[in-house]
């Protein structure tokens, strides 16, 4: 995740739930230009903010079996508020459904609990060598790479993960 859009994974249950932190800051270059005499949390910053939530449960839930995780669908989501600069955006992902290689999820962003953003997300998971054999080394780098971030955004001390990683709810 090149562009992780969160800091701090507060709670998780896996197979089940995820909360995680996205501050703003206000140091953020994105908010020179969105927009100047207003600056917000631009709506698809916030939309990827609930799907890397719903992708570290997924990588968690299934002890980063695969490394691949990408999003097939955003429903219906609705932007109800902004996220200005000091605020934070309080992430939560929910599984509603776990059919192999997709997972269907209920994602929202609230700020003060007031919510900032809603949807259904689906997404599908893989590895790379499921789409071309000679990519297992990929899958490797990447599981280390995931699991290196997964660490930093864990280690804060409001952290409440139960750890026992298993089977994918049916």
């Amino acid at each position: 995740m090149k562009f992780c859009q969160l800091d701090q994974i507060i709670e998780l249950s896996p197979g089940q739930r995820i909360v995680a932190l996205r501050r703003v800051t206000g140091r953020e270059e994105y908010l020179r230009d969105h927009f100047p005499r207003f600056p917000v949390l631009p709506g698809v910053l916030m939309l990827e903010a609930l799907f890397q939530a719903a992708a570290w449960l997924i990588y968690a839930t299934e002890d980063f079996r695969f490394p691949v995780v990408t999003l097939k669908e955003a429903r219906n989501i609705k932007f109800t508020d902004f996220v200005e600069p000091g605020e934070t955006l309080t992430v939560t992902a929910e599984v509603i459904q776990w059919e192999t290689p997709i997972v269907t999820l209920k994602a929202q962003g609230a700020v003060d609990g007031t919510i900032a953003v809603s949807g259904r997300l689906v997404v599908d998971r893989y590895g790379s060598q499921d789409r071309d054999p000679r990519r297992l080394a990929v899958d490797g780098l990447v599981r280390r790479e995931l699991r290196e971030l997964y660490q930093r955004l864990t280690s804060g001390p409001a952290t409440a993960i139960h750890t026992a990683a298993g089977p994918p709810p049916t």
